[in-house]
């Protein structure tokens, strides 16, 4: 019996989230088994963004749990006031993100961008933190950048800074909202090269994509989500390749052919 087999990193029931009169999640269930890659697919406006910020709180569902390893939050029975402010910032402290434009800090080196959440936020020793920090860069193809500042990279490489400053925080999963769409083509490579390493080294990460055929190179499992609602899930095999749904299909076509 293996954490992997039995055990869910990430485990979602129930999601429900509107803004106003638009319902944006209608009863979200999936999990994601440690150390697997789960890909998100779907239009614009069908709820992956919404999904995905939903995994950690920086949107508050009105109902459904998420909960990942032993850190679960009932949103419908979410305490008010500062109990309830706890309770998602525990969730929030289960996951690193890593959003589609940078938002790296313009007056800071990349070093120090990698280092401030671990330091602030966790309160960690800066010389153990720096130390990690450098070894991160080291991973992701920057080493020897750690003093330069982000407007001196491209972005592609802000980007790359990005997944090595969400790394630092050492979550125990890795959200990724459509990492590539704010890149040139030339660079989209580069991130999702680095992505992928990490799928290979055990993370859990779950992913916003419409890069389809990165989704079957890296995806253990595909959500196809429209209008709220899983409408398929399954291997990049069952869902990208030979899609049950009509909707799927249609979805998969227009994206391949702009392809």
């Amino acid at each position: 019996m293996t954490e992997t087999e039995h055990t869910p990193r990430i485990r979602v029931r129930g999601l429900e989230k509107s803004f106003g009169d638009r319902h944006v999640l209608r009863g979200i269930d999936f999990d994601s088994p440690a150390g697997t890659s789960t890909v998100v697919l779907g239009a614009s406006g069908s709820g992956k963004s919404t999904l995905l910020r939903s995994l950690n709180a920086l949107e508050v569902p009105e109902r459904g749990v998420v909960a990942i390893d032993d850190v679960e939050v009932d949103f419908a029975g979410l305490a008010t006031g500062r109990a309830g402010r706890r309770e998602t910032e525990r969730l929030r402290g289960q996951s690193g993100m890593v959003f589609q434009a940078h938002n790296l800090f313009p007056h800071r080196t990349v070093l120090e961008n990698v280092v401030e959440g671990p330091v602030v936020a966790q309160r960690r020793p800066r010389e153990e933190v720096v130390a990690e920090a450098r070894a991160l860069l080291d991973q992701v193809g920057l080493g020897d950048r750690g003093d330069t500042y982000p407007f001196q990279l491209s972005g592609g490489q802000q980007q790359r800074v990005g997944i090595a400053r969400a790394l630092a925080l050492r979550p125990k999963v890795v959200l990724f909202d459509e990492p590539t769409s704010a890149l040139d083509p030339e660079l989209v490579g580069e991130v999702l090269a680095v992505i992928k390493d990490l799928a290979s080294q055990g993370w859990t990460t779950v992913i916003v994509t419409h890069e389809i055929r990165f989704a079957r190179q890296v995806a253990d499992q595909v959500l196809f989500l429209d209008e709220g609602v899983i409408v398929e899930k399954g291997t990049s095999d069952e869902v990208i390749d030979d899609p049950r749904e009509d909707r799927t299909r249609r979805f998969l076509s227009r994206i391949l052919d702009a392809g």
